[in-house]
């Protein structure tokens, strides 16, 4: 498999890799401006304009457009982040044309058709209501906020409803114009793909499009904090959130080890001790997740009303355990689950495409399993014990806790725990 990179004279970037043997390709086109680019009267607005593109462009209304793809056994998708906005398709690589022309006309050719913005912004308004109605997702919004108080990065991606239910055709207008810029986009193409072929294509879709201006975003300040909301549930929903590397950090890989060994997997600590042992919930884990600027390793649990002190303290209790205990074999352990997880996932034509797109994103290059397979096998026990020991002692840290949480302790005892 050979990874190839281009660049067109307006800093648009192209990103492919061939594998060989596929018959089916995944293609899309990553761009820099997600939930932290708005201001705060935009909260939400990234995530409308992701629904608007597949209303209607120039060329195509909204059935010509999901037609264009189905017809041929495809498939069209966007997500919003927090740092990023993504359109991509997967479809048989005699298609990849195709997919390409529709992918640059919802970018470039949208309508804002009146009638369809009233339209999604009811859809979008029930995707926040369903949203609000699903506690283990809530809370992660909600311990976002915590974490970054008063900041970009810490408002949610969907936006509250009175933002979205006021966002008008000139607002998503201007947005689009401020940051959909070539040189803040990476096509990514992986599968049965020609590099050369995407490149002719691209430079024909978006090769005309004017450089921006220069993207200014506020940095993240992890400032940490609690949030609780008691409301009749069956279960109590826990998180904490600790601060962590970002992915440019070269602890970034000790920080991964450290969650799977902590709570990744059903030999993790936190599931062995919590679940296995004694039974006080059905899921528990750990991840670290990482922005540019930041990262946050998150530790969620569900359980009784009754259990969510014990819970709550058993977690740091084994935090602080691990500093001073975790052994080689499950380091170990857990480096492998990690690459393994890794290379699996790579199988597929759309991870690897996300993964191409991301790298360009973060590094311009893309680095080779092999390189990131070494950063992973280099980092040592002592360095996972030493980043342990922060984490169970000095991380700035945030809590959000849903449900029947009247007797789960304030972040302040558990804090208190962690220094004893």
């Amino acid at each position: 498999m050979t990874v190839k990179q281009h660049t067109l004279p307006n800093g648009f970037r192209i990103v492919t890799e061939h594998m060989p043997g596929l018959q089916s390709a995944s293609v899309g086109v990553w761009v820099t401006a997600g939930g932290r680019h708005e201001t705060p009267q935009e909260n939400g607005i990234a995530h409308f304009l992701e629904h608007m593109a597949f209303k209607g462009t120039k060329r195509r209304n909204a059935l010509q457009i999901a037609e264009a793809i189905e017809d041929v056994g495809g498939y069209i998708n966007a997500y919003t982040s927090r740092e990023v906005t993504a359109y991509y398709a997967r479809v048989l690589k005699g298609d990849v044309p195709l997919a390409l022309d529709v992918i640059s006309d919802i970018l470039r050719n949208p309508v804002f058709d009146l009638k369809e913005i009233e339209i999604e912004r009811g859809v979008i308004l029930q995707e926040i209501g369903q949203a609000l109605d699903t506690p283990d997702d809530v809370i992660f919004d909600w311990l976002q906020e915590r974490a970054y108080p008063d900041q970009p990065m810490g408002r949610t991606i969907l936006g509250p409803e009175e933002r979205v239910q006021n966002f008008s055709r000139a607002d998503l207008q201007a947005f689009t114009e401020r940051h959909y810029a070539p040189e803040r986009m990476v096509l990514a193409a992986a599968g049965g793909v020609d590099h050369d072929a995407i490149v002719k294509l691209a430079e024909a879709m978006f090769g005309d499009m004017a450089p921006g201006a220069p993207a200014t975003i506020l940095p993240a300040r992890f400032a940490g904090g609690e949030c609780r909301e008691e409301k009749t549930l069956e279960q109590a929903h826990f998180a904490l959130g600790f601060e962590s590397p970002d992915y440019c950090s070269p602890e970034i890989y000790t920080a991964q080890i450290y969650s799977v060994a902590l709570g990744g997997g059903m030999s993790s600590r936190l599931f062995q001790e919590v679940r296995e042992k004694r039974g006080l919930c059905y899921t528990i884990y750990a991840s670290a997740g990482a922005y540019s600027d930041s990262g946050m390793t998150t530790i969620y649990a569900g359980t009784s009303g009754e259990q969510i002190a014990e819970l709550a303290e058993i977690t740091i209790d084994e935090m602080k355990r691990a500093a001073s205990d975790m052994n080689a074999k499950e380091i170990e352990r857990a480096r492998v689950q990690m690459k393994a997880g890794m290379l699996m996932g790579l199988e597929s034509p759309s991870s690897r495409a996300e993964r191409l797109a991301r790298m360009v994103s973060i590094w311009d290059r893309v680095p080779s399993l092999e390189e990131t397979v070494e950063k992973i096998d280099a980092v040592t026990d002592a360095d996972v014990r030493r980043f342990a020991e922060h984490m169970a002692s000095a991380a700035p840290a945030a809590m959000a806790l849903y449900g029947p949480v009247a007797t789960a302790p304030a972040l302040q005892k558990l804090e208190e725990r962690r220094a004893a």
